[in-house]
C-alpha cells in the first residue's frame, strides 16, 4: 500500500558518516549513563513486598497510590490486579523493618480512608530472586539477538546480519540510556518492551533489504553503483515505513498517555525504540552494511555454465 510515491531516489548514502557520528555519540551517552547512573530496578528485581488488597467497590488508584506514598516507604507500585477491586501493592525492602510491619502500615493507612479494604495476599520477594530475573532477563536478550543473527545471515548474507544486530543493539542500548539517565523504574514490562522493538526493528530492517535484494536482482539496476541501489529500495520503501510506523507509534503514545502507571515503563520503552528502529534500520543498518562491502555477487549467484559435451 502506497499513499504516496517519491519520485527520485533520496541519497541516503551520502549522508551515512552523519547519521551514522550521531548514532555513535547518542550510543556512547547512553553507555556514559547507564555506568554513571545506572537503572533504577523494580522491586521485581531487587526483592521487596508484595501486597494483595480487594475493596468492596473499584478501587481508586490515585487514591491507593496517594495513601501509599504518604509512608514515604520508597518507590511503590500501584496497580489493578485481575479486576478493578482488587489492587496489587509492591514496596521495596527497608532495611529494619519486616514484610509484616510493612504491611501492617499500609493496611492501616488504607483502613483510614476506607475501612472496607481487606489483605488477601502477602509475598515477599527475595534478592536472589531479582538475581534470577536479571540473568534471565540478559539470557533472553542475547538469545533473541543470535537468533536474529543466524536468520538473517541465512536469508541475506552476513554483512547484512552484522549491519542488523549493530543497529538493533544501538535501538537497545539508547532505550536503557533513556531510563537510566531520567531515573525511571525498570521493571520485567519495560524488559517486554525492549524484546518487542528487537523484533519490531528487525522486521524493519528485513524490509528494507528485501528491497535492495531485489534492486540487486533487477537488469535495470545492473548498471548502478551499491550506493545507488540501497538508495532507491529506502525510498521505494518509505511510503510503507511512514505509514506504519505513525500507526503504530499513534497506538503507542495512546497506551502511554492513557495506560497509566501499570503500561508507563512499556509505553515508554516502545516509544523510544520505534522512533529509533525507524532511524537505525534505515540510517545506521544499511550504511553499515555498505561500509562492510555488499556487493551485488553476495546476492546473486553466479551463473554455472554448463560444459559442451565433446562428440
Amino acid at each position: 500500500m502506497e499513499l504516496f510515491r517519491i519520485k527520485r531516489d533520496i541519497p541516503f548514502m551520502s549522508y551515512g558518516r552523519l547519521t551514522t557520528a550521531i548514532s555513535l555519540v547518542t550510543f556512547i551517552l547512553a553507555v556514559f549513563f547507564l555506568a554513571t547512573r545506572g537503572l533504577n530496578f523494580s522491586v521485581e528485581f531487587t526483592g521487596g513486598t508484595v501486597l494483595e488488597v480487594q475493596y468492596q467497590q473499584s478501587a481508586n488508584l490515585d487514591q491507593v497510590r496517594e495513601k501509599v506514598d504518604a509512608l514515604k516507604l520508597g518507590e511503590s507500585t500501584v496497580q489493578n490486579l485481575g479486576t478493578s477491586r482488587d489492587v496489587m501493592i509492591r514496596l521495596p525492602n527497608k532495611p529494619g523493618t519486616s514484610t509484616a510491619q510493612l504491611s501492617d502500615k499500609v493496611m492501616g493507612q488504607l483502613k483510614a480512608a476506607d475501612p472496607t479494604v481487606q489483605l488477601r495476599k502477602v509475598d515477599f520477594v527475595g534478592p536472589s530472586v531479582g538475581e534470577e530475573l536479571v540473568t534471565h532477563g540478559l539470557t533472553a536478550v542475547i538469545l533473541v539477538c543470535v537468533g536474529i543473527m543466524l536468520y538473517l545471515a541465512i536469508r541475506f548474507e552476513w554483512r547484512f546480519a552484522v549491519a542488523a544486530i549493530i543497529a538493533n543493539m544501538h535501538d537497545v542500548v539508547i532505550i536503557l540510556g533513556c531510563f537510566a539517565f531520567f531515573r525511571w523504574e525498570f521493571s520485567l514490562t519495560v524488559l517486554a518492551g525492549i524484546l518487542a522493538v528487537l523484533g519490531y526493528s528487525v522486521n524493519e530492517s528485513v524490509v528494507v533489504f528485501d528491497r535492495i535484494r531485489e534492486n540487486f536482482r533487477k537488469p535495470g539496476m545492473r548498471g548502478h553503483a551499491v550506493a545507488e541501489v540501497i538508495d532507491n529500495a529506502i525510498t521505494s520503501t518509505m511510503s510503507r515505513t511512514i505509514i506504519t510506523h505513525f500507526s503504530t507509534e499513534m497506538m503507542v503514545v495512546s497506551m502511554l498517555v492513557f495506560g497509566g502507571p501499570a503500561l508507563h515503563g512499556f509505553a515508554m520503552a516502545l516509544t523510544i525504540g520505534i522512533v529509533f528502529g525507524i532511524y537505525s534500520s534505515v540510517l545506521v543498518a544499511s550504511p553499515i552494511a555498505l561500509w562492510l562491502g555488499v556487493k551485488r555477487e553476495h546476492m546473486i549467484k553466479p551463473v554455472k555454465q554448463k560444459e559442451e559435451a565433446v562428440v
